[in-house]
């Protein structure tokens, strides 16, 4: 079976530069870019048999590390390797706790990039230099994709009815969620999950 590769880069020539990254290391590879991160997660759920997301953290809808909290709670068998202009020995451990299995630099040169893309695919995991991730990191990172998505719509200050609408689902549902995300964290209430999830980097945009 042809190989699935998710290119998600708001810039076009970087996502080409990614792409030409991608051939090198496996030629018959099928490639699906997405510039924002709400392609990014359709894109996930339309390919199905993805072999490796490349992921940019910072694009229309990614704010903080919500875009590999997302990707990963919607594929949590595909690795994510992020190809990211920030600050490597500041982000690859936040990036790391949510799932992704490396971290490399947009200003590293592209056999370094096909390096992290070649070990990404082999199940490769880079370690970061730094504490491993905590438990409430963890426990985040366990939430389901609709969980992650009531949990940010709190985090956006949104009412549950706000959030029914949102998602397309049931206010009633969305209590049901809420009551699993209190759970799954381990806290009391909707203020303390929400400081929980945004000390991670889990910020969202009002």
């Amino acid at each position: 079976m042809t190989p699935t590769i998710l290119v998600a880069d708001d810039h076009p020539l970087f996502r080409q530069a990614l792409a030409l990254a991608v051939t090198q290391v496996l030629p018959d590879a099928r490639i699906v870019e997405a510039g924002s991160l709400d392609r990014a997660v359709r894109a996930v759920r339309d390919a199905g048999d993805l072999a490796l997301i490349l992921l940019d953290l910072n694009m229309p809808g990614a704010v903080g590390y919500n875009g590999v909290a997302l990707l990963h709670a919607e594929a949590p068998a595909v690795p994510i390797l992020v190809v990211s202009g920030a600050d490597r020995a500041a982000a690859f451990a936040q990036v790391a706790r949510f799932g992704a299995v490396g971290f490399v630099g947009k200003d590293a040169p592209l056999e370094a990039i096909e390096a992290a893309i070649a070990a990404a695919l082999s199940g490769g995991r880079m370690t970061p230099d730094t504490d491993p991730p905590d438990d409430i990191a963890a426990r985040v990172a366990a939430l389901t994709p609709t969980q992650l998505r009531v949990l940010l719509g709190v985090l956006a200050g949104r009412l549950n009815k706000q959030i029914a609408h949102d998602l397309g689902i049931a206010e009633a549902t969305v209590k049901v969620h809420m009551t699993a995300v209190l759970r799954k964290l381990d806290v009391g209430n909707r203020t303390q999950a929400a400081v929980a999830a945004r000390a991670l980097g889990l910020e969202v945009t009002g």
